[in-house]
């Protein structure tokens, strides 16, 4: 055991010196992480249709369900959950099950019959501050023509006395100030992990092969576990000095704040980085030169999971279809890490089944990987 560490040991110094002597790759690893944050943390998203809503009517009357069916049947908002007490929604929104909360008072309908101004609470996650922008938009188009038609009902019968107006009470959590950059770079934040660490590692094993060094270490003693893990560990050290320069960007370049634990985020990224690892690994045993690896990496997993992890599409608005691949792409749970952490302050309570996925993902991709590896070394 300690002379498979003494080897290891040996082979990480190698990969670091190589490192050190490339310095294109030495400038990928440290300096792109830093110029790919800056230029994609200004990018933009895209509309929102069905948006998860929760709705708590404690009037339940025949106006209020009216008000909430009009919601419902805008196309923007998908009517999921019901509370009774206004002190049940945090958790909806915490654990992003919602992403708007409609809540009517008890005297709606006696209010809006009686020429009263029903006040309704509208509650909205403002992770993303262009989705919510947009959301406010819908919410406010909704109860205008809701008010209009209720106007025009109750003025046209003879003998009825016009009507009170509904103003919405907009509360906006998480991000009240609405800026774009305190959602779009947390999410930067888990891309130029993935693309760093996923492109070191298959780079880096497959430039082994092409100055066929890679067949000289075949035929020493070096056993393939050893090798495996040598050529691993210094692209879990760099991965992590990624995660370091990253979120040092994000704080004080950006200015996002970082309301979680930073803990509970190097721990979660270690996970990610068992994703990106073996993706990367995989790669290797596929690829024969760089340029086929980094073709593969490009347009067989890069651009599917930048599409697909809700980074640039919201995954609410895809097909059912769409919607079930997008529980295979690690990125996906790792967002909503990352802008849990930075923006909720969420906790291992509400991000375990986060981990627990890019755990078992993690597991599942570097182990056939490492199996696929192992069987080309022999």
């Amino acid at each position: 055991m300690r002379e498979s560490i003494q080897v290891i040991v040996h082979i990480v110094r190698k990969e670091f010196y190589q490192i050190r002597q490339d310095r294109r790759m030495l400038f990928v690893s440290i300096l792109a992480p830093v110029l790919q944050l800056i230029i994609l943390g200004y990018a933009a998203t895209t509309d929102i249709r069905h948006s998860t809503m929760l709705v708590c009517d404690q009037d339940k009357s025949a106006e209020s369900r009216e008000f909430v069916r009009r919601f419902a049947n805008s196309g923007y908002f998908d009517e999921r959950y019901h509370v009774d007490d206004l002190q049940d929604v945090d958790m909806y929104i915490e654990h992003g099950k919602a992403s708007i909360v409609l809540a009517i008072p008890p005297s709606f309908g006696s209010d809006l019959l009686g020429k009263r101004t029903p006040r309704v609470q509208v509650i909205l996650d403002g992770t993303d501050a262009n989705t919510t922008s947009v959301l406010q938009g819908y919410v406010s188009q909704i109860v205008a023509s809701y008010n209009q038609s209720v106007l025009i009902e109750h003025n046209a019968a003879p003998g009825r006395l016009p009507v009170g107006r509904i103003v919405p009470e907009p509360r906006i959590w998480y991000n009240p100030e609405l800026l774009s950059s305190n959602f779009m770079v947390p999410g930067v934040v888990a891309l130029v992990l993935m693309i760093i660490t996923m492109m070191l590692t298959s780079l880096g094993i497959v430039k082994e092969k092409e100055i066929g060094t890679l067949e000289q270490l075949m035929v020493t003693p070096i056993r393939p576990f050893e090798l495996i893990m040598g050529k691993l560990i210094p692209f879990v050290i760099i991965g992590f000095i990624d995660v370091v320069i990253v979120l040092a960007v994000a704080r004080y370049w950006f200015g996002v704040p970082m309301v979680g634990s930073l803990a509970l985020l190097f721990f979660l990224a270690g996970l990610f980085i068992l994703t990106t690892l073996g993706i990367g690994l995989f790669i290797s045993t596929i690829a024969r030169t760089q340029q086929q690896a980094m073709l593969i990496a490009q347009f067989f997993f890069f651009m599917p999971f930048l599409f697909l992890s809700g980074f640039a599409f919201p995954i609410a608005n895809m097909p059912l279809v769409i919607r079930s691949i997008t529980y295979i792409v690690p990125l996906r749970y790792f967002l909503e890490i990352v802008r849990g952490i930075f923006l909720k302050g969420a906790t291992l309570r509400e991000l375990w089944p986060q981990g627990l996925a890019l755990l078992l993902i993690g597991i599942t991709t570097l182990t056939l990987s490492v199996l696929r590896f192992h069987k080309k070394l022999e």
